[in-house]
């Protein structure tokens, strides 16, 4: 595949990254790595150091002043303003810097949801999309943590149609101020918020706008907690907004963008949801070694046994590969924001086009890390056995809180969806992606087993690599050709072929991590075999996940010889990579063991 120096949301499929290009987490700076630290400290000491009963037993409502001492605490060492500009108050980080500083937030349970909010889609549209005017007046109180903020976009009838919202603005007589009136619901720290961005249509308006709405310009109320199964430390109520006055200088951004602006916003707080999601990944590890070591079974410590080393060498395995996209993306949304800076673009368009740029890749980390972090919880919870049924151990918190990563930030299925229509509009209709190239690669894919990587150690894994991405373009052209516009009504067909996209991917993503480490002379090579084994782990899984999806499509769509002749290519592009998954993954999770949890 060729060699592409443009930065290309998506363009993983058709042109081959150069890895002195690619960002891996071991590049991190001394800088980067101690906001980092700050970050995990603190939340051992003032969340851990409350004791797991009581973290686990905290309220919104019962407890709230005790969660704001907390948000004090935070917000005095710059945490809310880890997205502000310094001109405002705030930090001031790069995005991939916040992500690690995501990352470690998630340490903070229940608690990271309010920081969280705070930092990502409660201000962001302010940073993104407000005028100067509007950020000096509001972003130094929401970096300095004095104004708690909130993002109001669900309705009771309106979620993934958040177009469908029925709140509405008009504008008054004198012209001076709309008056809005609706009811949001699963408004993030809208228990103690005191800045709103709440969408709405203008009068008779089709699409949505959005709105910068102060508490105290009067007529909101507020609704009681949400009892919720998980995040329950973490404020979630419904806003009622009854002939709410907001001048008319509040409007952000353009009239009728509000729906734009709310999916750009998303694709931040999907990567992010990743991003959290590898922290508690890492975090779970932690627990689990300690208890598997420590909890004797048969003569010796459960650690020991095969079926825990399965499960411990799996989740390592998948967190590498997520930790390698989550980073490799955010450094891509940098250095877009950065050529777009230079290219004269102003600030404003430049953050917002940047993120937009990697939607698919976002929408693809959202779902695998979301969905990686809930079976983390899950099988750390068979691994501790009954004490992880156990409030005592705090377990069974980890489960709860982390199955809302699924559904919010858009569900994981809107996702799925996303990341291919996404691809569908930049390959055909805007032509962002030259899906030309393709033509060009996939029958080099059929018949030679093309890979760009000719000769090395992961020769033979760049090839299973490249080969998804090729099966993944013929058999999205072939059921794009049998079903043409109903395609997109086919909801299996479509989250399958996301599923191929996906793992190849997040196989890319961990391999070419390994691939550049190994050009370094000065890697460590212990540290480097374990890395690869993780990658090839992950592939061998990837290819399984694969296989599935692939046939589960092509039997949904297609039949007689056009059905024989998609199930070969499958057998012929991803067939046996022959590994040895158990000692792979044991090898793996030994060596988490022996460090005492996820440390590279």
């Amino acid at each position: 595949m060729a060699t592409g120096s443009k930065l290309t949301g998506g363009a993983f499929l058709f042109e081959e990254t150069n890895t002195a290009d690619l960002f891996i987490p071991e590049e991190f700076t001394e800088e980067q790595l101690m906001i980092s630290n700050s970050v995990k400290e603190f939340m051992l000491k003032e969340v851990h150091g409350l004791g797991i009963e009581k973290v686990a037993s905290l309220d919104a409502e019962k407890d709230k002043a005790l969660v704001m001492e907390i948000f004090k605490k935070a917000s005095d060492l710059g945490f809310c303003g880890v997205s502000v500009d310094e001109q405002y108050g705030g930090m001031g980080l790069d995005f991939n810097t916040s992500l690690l500083f995501t990352e470690n937030l998630s340490l903070g349970f229940s608690f990271a949801t309010t920081i969280g909010c705070q930092t990502s889609i409660g201000s962001l549209p302010i940073v993104w999309y407000g005028t100067e005017e509007q950020k000096t007046k509001y972003l130094p109180g929401i970096a300095s943590g004095e104004k708690g903020c909130s993002y109001c976009l669900t309705e009771p009838g309106s979620g993934s149609d958040a177009n469908s919202a029925k709140s509405r603005a008009v504008l008054n007589a004198e012209g001076t101020h709309y008056i809005l009136n609706g009811q949001k619901m699963w408004i993030t720290n809208g228990g103690f918020a005191e800045v709103f961005t709440v969408f709405a249509k203008i009068e008779n308006d089709e699409k949505l706008s959005a709105f910068i709405v102060e508490k105290n310009f009067g007529g909101i109320s507020l609704g009681k907690e949400e009892k919720k199964m998980g995040i329950k430390a973490s404020s979630t109520v419904q806003v009622f907004f009854n002939n709410v006055p907001i001048p008319k200088e509040n409007l952000l951004g353009e009239r009728g963008k509000g729906f734009n602006m709310a999916l750009n916003i998303l694709n931040s707080g999907r990567i992010k949801i990743a991003a959290g999601g590898m922290g508690g990944m890492k975090y779970g590890l932690e627990r689990v070694i300690q208890y598997t070591t420590e909890r004797i079974q048969f003569g010796k410590p459960i650690a020991e046994f095969g079926a825990m080393k399965l499960k411990v060498g799996t989740i390592a395995s998948t967190a590498f590969a997520i930790e390698s996209g989550v980073y490799r993306v955010g450094a891509e949304v940098d250095k877009k924001h950065a050529e777009l800076l230079k290219a004269g673009s102003g600030g404003n368009d430049a953050k917002i086009n940047s993120m937009r740029e990697y939607a698919i890749e976002c929408a693809i980390l959202k779902v695998i890390g979301s969905e990686a972090v809930c079976n983390t919880a899950d099988e750390a919870i068979q691994m501790f056995g009954g004490m992880g049924y156990s409030q005592e151990t705090g377990v069974e918190m980890a489960y709860r809180d982390a199955r809302i990563t699924k559904i919010y930030e858009g569900t994981n299925e809107i996702n799925r969806m996303l990341s291919l229509a996404e691809f569908y509009k930049r390959a055909f209709a805007t032509k962002e992606l030259k899906i030309s190239k393709a033509g060009k690669t996939v029958p080099l894919a059929i018949l030679q087993n093309f890979n760009p990587f000719k000769s090395g150690s992961l020769a033979r894994e760049f090839m299973f690599v490249n080969n998804l991405k090729s099966l993944f373009l013929i058999i999205t052209g072939a059921a794009g050709a049998k079903l043409k516009e109903k395609l997109v009504d086919q909801q299996e067909i479509v989250m399958n072929l996301a599923d191929i996209l996906a793992m190849a991917f997040m196989a890319e993503s961990a391999l070419l991590r390994v691939k550049k480490l190994s050009e370094n002379p000065t890697t460590d090579k212990a540290a480097l075999a374990i890395k690869t084994k993780m990658a090839q782990v992950y592939l061998y899984d990837a290819l399984d996940t694969a296989r599935k999806a692939a046939n589960n499509a092509i039997d949904s769509f297609s039949g007689g010889l056009t059905k024989w002749l998609l199930k070969r290519l499958v057998r012929t592009l991803l067939g046996t990579y022959s590994i040895n998954p158990m000692n792979l993954r044991r090898e793996v999770a030994d060596h988490i063991a022996d460090k005492k949890g996820y440390y590279f």
